[in-house]
């Protein structure tokens, strides 16, 4: 083999290497981002604040696991955030779907829906936020006389 290609072959297997360690890095440093986002952090936290639902789980321990990037379920947007974050504990696995919506001009996240579906097909509601009533106030609020 001429040295010209041994020297192309080389540089192609070189470029190959470092393009697939650039993408797994990029991959690993998106993860990061969403572990460190508030919607996902808040949602933890609701779930965390739930000894019914750990004990379905068999947590502790908890573990979360990484989200899929490529899921189709996973949106985040200006205003809203839609994910599902794979957990599991000692008993059963499951996804813990999240539904937040930004409050821009504060530039905070606020909880919609946060629901954890079992591997058996059990979905058990975590939280969900107030629904606010059309003139205003608290839906479980009564209209002050």
């Amino acid at each position: 083999m001429p040295a010209v290609l041994r020297k192309l072959k080389h540089l192609a297997i070189y470029m190959t290497l470092l393009s697939g360690g650039g993408c797994t890095l990029m991959y690993y440093l998106m993860q990061k981002n969403f572990a460190k986002s508030e919607f996902y952090q808040l949602a933890l936290e609701e779930l965390k604040r739930q000894p019914a639902v750990l004990e379905a789980l068999g947590a502790p321990p908890l573990k979360v696991h990484h989200i899929s990037l490529t899921d189709g379920h996973n949106r985040i947007d200006v205003s809203g955030a839609q994910i599902k974050v794979p957990v599991s504990g000692s008993k059963t696995a499951g996804e813990l779907y999240i539904h937040a919506l930004r409050d821009v001009p504060r530039k905070r996240w606020n909880l919609q829906e946060v629901i954890l579906n079992l591997r058996d097909g059990q979905r058990v509601p975590v939280y969900r936020a107030e629904v606010e009533s059309e003139a205003g106030g608290m839906a479980s609020e009564p209209p002050e006389v």
